[in-house]
Parts: C-alpha cells; sequence; structure tokens
C-alpha cells in the first residue's frame, strides 16, 4: 500500500497564509476595542481621574430657570420663558428638531425675565447664576428657591458612528463616551486611535486628538465635554478596503449579466 506524506516545505507554505490570516484578524479585532492598553485579568484603579469643570453660560445658549416659592401663583409670573425651536436630538430614538422652553442669553449676555428684568449671566456657571438670581428675588419673594441649568446643552457626533446628528443632554456631565452613546457608538470601521474634538473657544477653533484605545483618555482634560463640542470620528482602511470589495462585487455581478446576455444573443 502506498504511503503520501507532507513534505515540510509544502507544509509550511500552505500554513503560512492561514497563519497571516490569523494575525490580520487580531490587528483588526484589537483595533476596535476600546482600553485595549488594559490586560483582560488585571484590575486597574486610575487614581487621577479627569477633572471635571463646570461649564460657563455663553451668548445663545438657553437656560432653564424656575424659581419656587411658598405661593406659587406669585412664581408662576416670573417663571414665564420663551419656547423655542431647537435643531438636535433628545436621545438615540428622537433625531430632528424640538421644542424648547427657557430663557435665551442674547449676544450681550443677558437673560431678560420679568419682574427681575435684565440679568447678566455670561461667563458665570449655573451655580453663580444661581446664587445671583437666588438675591435678586429676594427682593421680591420670601426665601426663593431657584433652579438653573442648561436648556440646550447640546454636543453634535459625526463620522463613523451608527447615528450621527446633534444630540440635546440634560445635564452638564457630559463625557465623550456619553456622546458616542447617543450616537450608536463607532462602527467597526470608526479610527478609536484618532477621534476629532472640536471645541469652541470664542473667537477660535480648539482641535484635539483622543486615543479611545488607550485608558489615559480617562485623564484627559477633554475627557468631560462642554455645550457646542463636535466629535468626528474618522473612518480606517476597512471602510475603503469594504467599498470597494462591494463595487467589485457589482462589477462582478453586471459582468456576469452581460456575459449570460451575449452567449443567449450569438445562440439566436
Amino acid at each position: 500500500m502506498k504511503k503520501f506524506t507532507m513534505h515540510p516545505p509544502v507544509f509550511r507554505w500552505g500554513f503560512l497564509p492561514l497563519l497571516l490570516l490569523l494575525l490580520f484578524s487580531n490587528c483588526s479585532v484589537k483595533k476596535i476595542v476600546y482600553f485595549n492598553d488594559l490586560p483582560a485579568d488585571t484590575t486597574r484603579i486610575l487614581k487621577q481621574a479627569a477633572a471635571f469643570t463646570e461649564p460657563v453660560i455663553q451668548s445663545d445658549d438657553i437656560l432653564s430657570i424656575t424659581i419656587q416659592t411658598l405661593d406659587p401663583t406669585t412664581s408662576s409670573v416670573v417663571n414665564q420663558s420663551e419656547v423655542m425651536q431647537a435643531i438636535g436630538a433628545s436621545s438615540a430614538t428622537n433625531v430632528g428638531s424640538q421644542v424648547i422652553s427657557g430663557f435665551l442669553v442674547d449676544k450681550n449676555g443677558y437673560v431678560n425675565m420679568t419682574l427681575l428684568g435684565k440679568v447678566l449671566v455670561a461667563g458665570l456657571t449655573t451655580y453663580q447664576a444661581r446664587e445671583k438670581i437666588t438675591k435678586l428675588a429676594t427682593q421680591y419673594y420670601k426665601d426663593p428657591t431657584v433652579q438653573v441649568r442648561f436648556a440646550n446643552f447640546k454636543v453634535t457626533v459625526l463620522g463613523e458612528v451608527t447615528r450621527p446628528a446633534t444630540y440635546t443632554v440634560p445635564n452638564e456631565r457630559v463625557t465623550v463616551f456619553d456622546a458616542l452613546g447617543l450616537a450608536g457608538d463607532m462602527t467597526i470601521y470608526g479610527k478609536r486611535e484618532n477621534v476629532l474634538l472640536i471645541r469652541d473657544q470664542g473667537k477660535e477653533k480648539e482641535l484635539v486628538r483622543l486615543n479611545l484605545n488607550d485608558s489615559e483618555v480617562l485623564q484627559s482634560p477633554y475627557f468631560y465635554l462642554r455645550q457646542n463640542d463636535v466629535i468626528y470620528v474618522e473612518p480606517g482602511k476597512g471602510k475603503a478596503a469594504a467599498n470597494n470589495a462591494a463595487r467589485t462585487q457589482t462589477y462582478a455581478i453586471i459582468g456576469s449579466i452581460l456575459s449570460v446576455l451575449i452567449i443567449a444573443v450569438s445562440r439566436l
């Protein structure tokens, strides 16, 4: 009985493509995993997490301001706010224009409130604005309780995410991952190691690159977002390869159809 043996060189050359395929697969998976610098079997404690800095009020912000007193009928006068149309989304499933009720900060940094008049709030945090409005309200009400918060704290997420849009967030403590979560997370083609953050700094724009593959991003001063921040996720090389593969497949199908038609016509 004749025995067949596999020669070592043939085995090596046949096994080489499989090794390359596994190697590139592992590299591709590593690129789409957040914090891939952390070992899977290790617990790590960050002793210096990113510090949260309260955002300051700017022109064109919309503030939700409420003043509560023992007599709600008297405070209802000063709580009369405007209803404005805003572009954006309040959640991942509610994309489009939305109605926001609040006080608009004019170009000079003032909000115009009934009874209290014009109040300068630009450059203040919501806590500082609350203290200022409380002092003004005590002239008309006894022991008023004032609440001030952003009604249009919005961030924009663009690029390789599931639902690119402008999102209105109900609080001020928003991280990069909160924004990506609202947008349905990155697609597998998004470059997690090179996310662009665009921040409005008055007359200037600040551009920052964030590496979400590195756990050190949790300590970055840009980890917490500010209102009107824009996050752009660039497409990786895989997106171009996928597009080329789809285009090649389309051309192949069209070529096959044309070949069948030519053969059919030639036989008539």
